[in-house]
């Protein structure tokens, strides 16, 4: 995993981890408002039932009058209240308050007539929680509590628990960007200290690697050529095609500047890359098609343009069937911006294979690795890496005898 997609994988963790914890803060914060409501909602039906009860205390005690300071919740003493009785016929006979108000009793007197008339019992109206019983007699008690109280310690609650979560998400948010950077450092100094391996390894190489190829080629010169002299040949090529494809790979994980990237137009590019494989192609009975659309533009580096194309159809000649066709299509993405590269091959013998490990580093389908065939496995690799460098993807699939690969880059 190369820094990029390190920092790629920590700005991944960073969100999930601001999505959790927000979603963890969200139920705490609507479990404790709405148990606070539902608790308040018990205390305030609790104390209209004690004032309703009282009412009936009233009227049947014949030694001494109720005291509703005894009644009303230590919670809600404060409260306005009213107590209205009627009588069979709806007529108000008894009005019992504590508010010093005449516009709030009279409009408690217009509302009354109105909850008579309805079928719940209790609820809320107008601000205030009421709650209806009938007496033995048939009259009417109606009990009115101001729920001004309840409505503003919700509102409270709600504002500070909405403050308390953004400041607690602003300080998570720190806490999480500071602690993931600190994290993934061991993994990018690993991941710098591997390139400078890849790199250093790779010079270091070739040294004996030209070595060995002046002393067989002199041995050549000196004992004419064998079959062991052109075998260690071949196998020194190998190895040095392979060193090269390494750096290759290290150089294009590195990330491109985009500020420095100019637009190209990119069917001029894939068009100049396909030809020098038409000698190739026809060589190995394979046809070349086209389906390119021009212009194409795009803000990219146009060797790297040129580099994925010419992967591509390297790889698409190199496992055409014989006689068959390979297919290359540019287009722009939908948006009309950006570019879509489809390659195409006849692959008969595609069915059931796996193309999701196609972009593997040194995989090959070919389970022996024969070195015969060519190619080193990292071709697809490093095309998947510059599809990356501009935010693009690349897929492969096979359908009815053909592989296909797409490229989107925006």
């Amino acid at each position: 995993m190369n820094t990029r997609e390190i920092r790629q994988l920590r700005r991944k963790f960073i969100v999930i981890s601001m999505l959790s914890i927000f979603l963890v803060m969200l139920f705490i914060g609507f479990t404790v408002n709405v148990g606070s409501y539902l608790i308040s909602r018990v205390s305030v039906d609790d104390t209209l039932d004690r004032l309703i009860d009282g009412e009936k205390v009233e009227q049947n005690s014949q030694s001494r009058a109720f005291s509703f300071s005894e009644i009303i919740s230590p919670n809600y003493g404060g409260n306005t209240f009213f107590i209205l009785r009627f009588d069979s016929d709806g007529k108000l006979r008894k009005l019992i308050s504590n508010s010093a108000k005449s516009d709030e009793t009279a409009l408690v007197k217009e509302y009354a007539p109105l909850l008579l008339e309805k079928s719940a019992k209790s609820g809320q109206y107008a601000g205030y929680y009421y709650k209806r019983a009938v007496l033995e007699n048939n009259q009417i008690v109606l009990a009115f509590l101001d729920g001004s109280v309840i409505i503003y310690n919700a509102l409270r609650t709600m504002l500070l628990t909405i403050l308390l979560g953004l400041f607690g998400l602003i300080v998570m948010f720190f806490l999480v960007r500071r602690l993931s950077a600190r994290a993934i450092r061991p993994e990018i100094e690993n991941s710098a200290r591997q390139k400078r391996f890849i790199t250093n390894a790779s010079h270091e190489l070739k040294t004996p690697l030209a070595v060995i190829r002046a002393n067989t080629e002199m041995l050549e010169l000196t004992g004419g050529e064998n079959e062991w002299t052109a075998s260690t040949l071949k196998q020194v090529d190998h190895l040095n095609g392979m060193i090269q494809n390494l750096v290759m790979i290290t150089r294009s994980q590195e990330q491109e500047d985009r500020t420095e990237l100019t637009e190209i137009d990119a069917s001029v590019c894939v068009a100049e890359s396909l030809d020098p494989y038409e000698p190739l192609a026809a060589g190995r009975g394979v046809t070349i098609e086209r389906a390119i659309k021009s212009p194409v533009h795009i803000k990219a580096d146009e060797s790297k343009i040129r580099q994925l194309t010419t992967l591509l159809i390297d790889n698409a000649i190199k496992y055409c069937d014989e006689n068959g066709r390979v297919h290359v299509a540019l287009d722009t993405l939908k948006n009309g911006k950006g570019m879509l590269l489809t390659v195409s091959n006849d692959y008969a013998d595609g069915a059931g294979v796996d193309c999701s490990h196609f972009f593997d580093r040194f995989y090959r389908e070919d389970k022996s690795h024969n070195i015969d065939r060519g190619g080193y496995g990292i071709g697809l690799s490093i095309a998947e890496s510059i599809c990356k460098q501009y935010r693009g993807t690349i897929s492969a699939n096979w359908k009815n005898g053909v592989i296909r690969f797409v490229c989107a880059l925006k």
